[in-house]
Parts: structure tokens; C-alpha cells; sequence
């Protein structure tokens, strides 16, 4: 028997030693990373004579830019999992099997909460386009179009998920539990595209973030909010492109391109099985604070 008023439930998403501070720590240094690296990034290219300002980064550079920030958010994410010494491994970033079915079921119905509420949002408020394919130039040539695609569709909800779901929700969870942890997650999420999407926008991504929170905790896998995050930015590109029998192409591309990352990374080893103490264990101890 666990503690007065705690139950057992199935093993959920991982349970880690991760402190809640380090999931502050982690988002402020992936952000500091994104700078730095947008500085690596940039300062060549304006020396070689391309056109940088402040208020202005051709598509091409965007695209870079953004690329290095996404990697930025991996690189604090596992360096403030390992600090101490921690053993650090992908599971328990969630990158781990989960049931098929049951995944596929818990994330349409999170998608189709998302889609309702983020159509009674944009109708009650008339919330304006999102500029970032612009900034990215998609519209100036195929090739940014597809690379825009590519960091869109793949690239953002890979690493988006391994630092907000996969670290930040996590260490978060060690403070107050699975709801305050999601809603803080969510908050941050939605925070964090500022820029990038309207203001308007924010709250159904923070929305979008709070689920997905919870998506990772009942499935216990990163997978399905990784193919969530995915569909979802998939739509939207589509959508922004007024897109129509393209959508579907582009879904089944972005998802071919991300289980190919998987079994790249499975075969390399550095996304290596669960080891069986953990993976085993049928039932975890859950307080009231879950």
C-alpha cells in the first residue's frame, strides 16, 4: 500500500528525479542557445553580404535560424536532465512504445477538442493570419517551401515535444503534480510563439500545449504528441497555403520523415530500449497531487 489517500494506476509518462527549477532553467538556457546560435548563424552570413537587420532576416536565414533554436531546445533539455551526474536516457524523455490504438484514439479526440476550440475562438475574436511561412519565405521558391515544410511539420514538433513535454511538463510534475504541471506547461507553450502567431493566437496554443500534456501523461510516450503536434502544424501550413489535396501529402510526408528519424536514431543507439526494471512494472504509486 502507498500513502494515505494515494492509488495505483498504470504506469503513465516517466517518472524522473528531474527538480521543478530545473524545467525553468531549461526553457531560459534553450532560449539563450537560440540567441547564441542565431548569432552564429547570422554574423557569416552578413559578412559574406547578405542583408540582416533588426528588423529584417531573409527566409533563408529564418529558416536557419529557427532550425538552430529547435536544436537549442534538445541540447538544454538533455543538459539539465544530466546535470548532477544524472543517468540521463530517451526514455525518459517519453521516446518509448506505447499501445497503438489507444494513442491513436486519445490523440484525435485531443485534435478535435483543439479544432472545436480554436474555431469558437478565432470566430469570437476574428483572429488574423499567422506571417510566419512569410518570414520563412515559403512563397519565394520551392526549395524554402519545402524546407519550410520540413522545419514546420518535422523539426518543430520533434523538438518542441522532447523539451515541453518531454523535460519541462516533467520536472514540473515532480512539484505539484500532473494539472498544475500541464497548465504551467501550456501556459509557457503558447508563450513561447509569440511572434510567430498572433496574438490571438496564443491562447488556443497554450490550450494545444495543455493537452498535450496530458496526451503524453495517459499514453506514457512522446510519440503520439510528437504525430499530434506534427498534424496539427501540418493543417496549418496547409491551410496558410490554401492548400487542398496537398494537406494529406504533406501529412503522410512529415510522418514518413519522422518514423525514418526514429529507426535512424534506434539503430545508432541513441534511442535505446527501456531498461526492464522500469518497463516491466505494471502499476506506479500516484498521490492526490496526480
Amino acid at each position: 500500500m502507498g500513502p494515505a489517500g494515494s492509488r495505483a494506476v498504470r504506469s503513465g509518462s516517466p517518472v524522473t528525479a528531474w527538480p521543478p527549477w530545473s524545467a525553468a532553467a531549461a526553457l531560459a538556457g534553450g532560449l539563450v542557445l537560440a540567441v547564441i546560435g542565431g548569432f552564429i548563424v547570422d554574423i557569416p552570413a552578413a559578412a559574406l553580404g547578405a542583408n540582416v537587420t533588426a528588423s529584417h532576416t531573409p527566409a533563408g536565414l529564418e529558416i536557419a535560424d529557427t532550425a538552430v533554436q529547435d536544436a537549442g531546445f534538445v541540447l538544454a533539455a538533455i543538459f539539465f536532465a544530466q546535470l548532477g551526474g544524472r543517468a540521463v536516457g530517451a526514455w525518459q524523455f517519453g521516446l518509448r512504445p506505447t499501445p497503438l490504438w489507444r494513442a491513436v484514439r486519445l490523440l484525435l479526440a485531443l485534435l478535435g477538442a483543439f479544432l472545436i476550440f480554436s474555431l469558437a475562438w478565432g470566430l469570437l475574436l476574428n483572429s488574423s493570419k499567422e506571417k510566419i511561412l512569410e518570414q520563412l519565405g515559403a512563397g519565394e521558391s520551392t526549395t524554402l517551401l519545402l524546407l519550410s515544410a520540413g522545419l514546420t511539420c518535422v523539426v518543430a514538433p520533434i523538438c518542441e515535444e522532447f523539451l515541453f513535454r518531454g523535460f519541462i511538463f516533467t520536472a514540473l510534475r515532480n512539484w505539484r503534480g500532473v494539472w498544475p504541471a500541464a497548465a504551467i506547461t501550456g501556459l509557457v507553450f503558447g508563450a513561447v510563439h509569440a511572434g510567430s502567431a498572433p496574438a490571438v493566437d496564443l491562447v488556443p496554443l497554450a490550450a494545444l500545449g495543455f493537452g498535450l500534456c496530458l496526451l503524453y501523461r495517459y499514453t506514457g510516450s512522446l510519440y503520439p504528441c510528437i504525430a499530434a503536434h506534427s498534424l496539427n502544424n501540418c493543417i496549418a501550413f496547409g491551410s496558410l497555403e490554401e492548400w487542398g489535396w496537398q494537406i494529406p501529402i504533406l501529412i503522410v510526408a512529415a510522418f514518413a520523415l519522422i518514423a525514418l528519424l526514429v529507426m535512424a536514431l534506434m539503430r545508432t543507439g541513441v534511442i535505446a530500449p527501456e531498461p526492464a526494471a522500469t518497463r516491466d512494472a505494471p502499476f506506479t504509486i500516484v498521490g492526490q497531487a496526480d
